[in-house]
Order: structure tokens, then sequence, then C-alpha cells
């Protein structure tokens, strides 16, 4: 039998724990500029499951217990991001260009010698990863802690040198086969005194965007830091792909269907299993949804249309006869008779009808996509993926697209085309001598608003 004594004891020690989550200052950052993201824009805004991906990662701190949360932005993004939450204080990285560095150069001032912890918002974890840090940032003798993922296979980041689990060293990009452990950074990073951190950043240089860990290694070589492994969900975003290996992550998150009451189905309609719709959603005759899955407000699913396993944004019309799988759309796209197969499509984006996204290769291998610097090609880790497309385009029918093909922001795309390779940005592609040819395109795509009278017709 457990006395009360013992009860008292583990009430007490979780009270104090929880309290030590309420009060760490938790400086999230959000002030990368996104060029990896291209053709999509600023990827800490971009919509999934009804939250920008900044909302998902403040909800999953706030669940752990961490509510002394400060975003560090830039020029870029700050006014949106606290537009959008505007009860939490906000940093200006003053040198973009210095990364990491300098949005901690920035942040940490205010910090003074308290505990922090640092969190990317490219780095989304579960919420009990970061109370097991706190558990153990708060053992004896220990100066800091840092989440590690424990890997089965070679990943293309940095890699912790230990000792036992103390942390000896760094080393970014060793090359399968030269991994020092099977442990590999994730930015969820806690120092217990923000002013030893500052003070080392201020003494570091590099030539490279590495800063940061250099400074770490100089102070894992003077104070204890330990490594805390991970093994649950983990989803760096970097790429506008990385979006298709987020979105079953938080599709899991939908335990339940909801349905606001305001939303419409159709007597013949099926919407089966973890559904959410949201206030105003109208989901037509012949139409199904199948769960897990996420339909944003005033959205309307078409006569026929078949959504599963898919985020669907604000004020959408999935069009009659169309096919949404395994997608990500952001809001004010419109489609009819179209097919998006493992696809993440921007803001207000239109297509004409009949256009179909291939998402298989032939041959059934991982598929790749270009470089943005225009060298080469870079693997996706995905066999099924289909295309990225930028805000405020708009694809005429009977267009068809390869497998990991980029449409830039505010292009189009001329109709009966076939794209195998990306569309620059602001470009207009067309059909000359049999071959695709694209120009500058001279005309935007109508602002949203401007598709209500449509909307109301249907």
């Amino acid at each position: 039998m457990i006395s009360m004594a013992t009860v008292s004891a583990v009430a007490s020690f979780q009270g104090l724990f929880s309290c030590m989550l309420c009060w760490m200052k938790v400086l999230l950052l959000v002030a990368g500029r996104s060029r990896r993201f291209w053709p999509l824009s600023e990827k800490s805004l971009f919509p999934v499951c009804g939250k920008p991906l900044i909302g998902h990662q403040i909800a999953r701190l706030r669940e752990a217990g961490l509510t002394d949360i400060t975003l560090i932005g830039g020029d870029h993004n700050l006014d949106d991001i606290h537009a959008l939450y505007p009860d939490l204080p906000v940093i200006r990285q003053e040198n973009l260009d210095l990364g990491m560095q300098g949005a901690l150069l920035s942040a940490l001032p205010s910090c003074k010698s308290e505990p922090v912890l640092i969190v990317s918002a490219n780095d989304v974890i579960e919420s009990f990863a970061y109370e097991e840090l706190a558990k153990e940032a708060q053992k004896k003798n220990v100066d800091g802690v840092l989440l590690a993922r424990k890997m089965k296979t070679y990943f293309t980041g940095g890699y912790l040198n230990v000792d036992g689990n103390r942390i000896t060293g760094i080393v970014e990009k060793p090359g399968e086969g030269n991994e020092p452990s099977d442990l590999v950074n994730i930015v969820a990073h806690i120092h217990n005194d923000a002013s030893i951190l500052l003070a080392e950043l201020n003494k570091t240089t590099s030539n490279k965007d590495d800063a940061y860990e250099v400074a770490l290694a100089s102070l894992f070589a003077r104070h204890t830091y330990h490594a805390v492994p991970y093994t649950g969900d983990w989803q760096a975003v970097k790429y506008g792909w990385h979006l298709l290996h987020l979105l079953p992550l938080l599709l899991k998150d939908l335990t339940k269907a909801d349905i606001h009451s305001s939303a419409v189905i159709h007597k013949t309609a099926v919407v089966e299993g973890n559904v959410i719709l949201e206030e105003g959603v109208r989901i037509l005759p012949h139409a199904c949804v199948i769960g897990p899955a996420y339909i944003g407000r005033g959205t309307i699913v078409g006569n026929n249309a078949l959504v599963r396993g898919a985020s669907i944004g604000k004020h959408c019309v999935v069009g009659y006869n169309t096919e949404v799988k395994g997608s990500v759309l952001a809001d004010h796209v419109w489609t009819h008779s179209t097919y998006l197969g493992d696809s993440v499509i921007g803001e207000n984006v239109s297509f004409g009808a009949g256009c179909v996204t291939g998402n298989f290769r032939l041959d059934e291998h991982e598929i790749h996509s270009a470089d943005i610097s225009g060298d080469g090609q870079l693997p996706t880790g995905l066999t099924k993926f289909g295309a990225l497309i930028g805000d405020g385009c708009r694809v005429g029918i009977q267009v068809g697209m390869n497998p990991g093909v980029k449409i830039g922001k505010d292009s189009f795309i001329a109709g009966g085309l076939m794209l195998t390779e990306d569309v620059p940005d602001a470009s207009f592609v067309r059909l000359k001598d049999g071959k695709n040819v694209a120009t500058p395109n001279k005309t935007k795509a109508p602002h949203p608003k401007e598709r209500e009278k449509y909307a109301k017709n249907i």
C-alpha cells in the first residue's frame, strides 16, 4: 500500500516540476528566410491542419507547461507573426545573415543569467520531449542539455560525440559510415545560464553558418552538457516537401471527428473517420471525405469529389470530380476535375479542369526534386510526391505535372502542357514550336475576394 506521505511527496515533486517548466523562458527561433522552402512562402506561417507551422510549435510547448515564450523573427515575418500571436513578446533579429548566432545575440541579453530553452521553429517534436529535457537539466552539476534523436539510418545533420551521456563534441554531416554515435542534434536545447552562452557567442566567429555550433563545441569542453535521447516523432521542415512528411504526424493528433454545427453535409455524401469540418464547410452530393482529414472554414467539397488524408485551408473549392489525396492546401485554392496527390499548394491557386499531378515514378523509386541552386537533384525521401506550387498561380486546363515539379509564385501555366521542369517565379509558360517556353508573366491572379461571387453560386 502506498502511504499518504509518498503520495504527498510525489504530488509535491510534480508540482515543483510543473512550476519549473512554467517559469523557464523559451526562445522560439522563427527568423529563417525560408529560401529552401521555395516555391512556397514563409514556412513558419504555412497552414497545416488549421494552424500555421509556428502555431503547432507554440501549442506543443504550452502542452508541456511552457508558457513564457518569446518569438525571435526578422523584418520579413515578425509583424505577421505578432499579429497572429499578440499575447507573446517578440524580438527582432538584427542580423539575419548570422543565423542562430544572430538570433541569440539579439535575444539573450534580456535573459540575464536565467535558464533558457532554445527551440527551432523548423523542428517539430512531441511535447513530452520538453519535459524530458527539463528533468535532465535539473540534475546536479549539469550546465545544459540537448535533445538528440536516435537514428537507425544516416541523416544529413549534426551528430553528437558522447562519453556516456555527456556531450564532448558535435560533427556536422560526417558522411555515412563516419558517424561518431547514433545521436543527431535536434534544436531543442536548455542552457542553465543564458549569460554563459551569450558570452561565448559574442567571441565566436565562423566563415560558415555554424557559429552557434562552434560556440557549443567550446562550451562542451568547459561545461557539462548532457544528451537526452529521443525516439518520438520528429520532423525537420526545411524544404516544401517536408510538409508531406509532417502531415501524417499532425493528422495523427486528430483522435476524433469534430464537425462544426454550421457545416452542411448532403445526405448522399460520406464523411468517415477522424475528420475536422470547420465553420461553414459544405459537403455536396456524393462527395466523400475519408479521415484523418482537416477542412478549413468556408471550404466547399463539390459533387463526386474525394478528399482523403489531407489538410485543406479556408475558403477553398474542391470542385466537381476532384481528388485530393495526402496533400496540404493553403487558403483559397480552387480545383475542377483535378487530381492533387501528395502535393503542397500555396494560397490563391486555381486549377482548370483536367489538371493532374503525377506523384509516382514509373520505376516506383524515390522521387528527387531539382535543387533551387540549379545544381543537381535533391532526394526527398518520398516515393509518393506530386508538386509544390507557390502563391497566386493559375494552371490552365489539361495540364500535367511530373513528380517533384515546383511552380514559382505568381506564375500562369497555359492549358494543354506537360510540365517536366521547375517554373521560376512570375512566369508565363506556354507551348512554342513543340517546347514549353517561360516568359515573364505580365499579370497577377485576382484577389481571392473577387471570387466570392462565384462561390455563392456553387
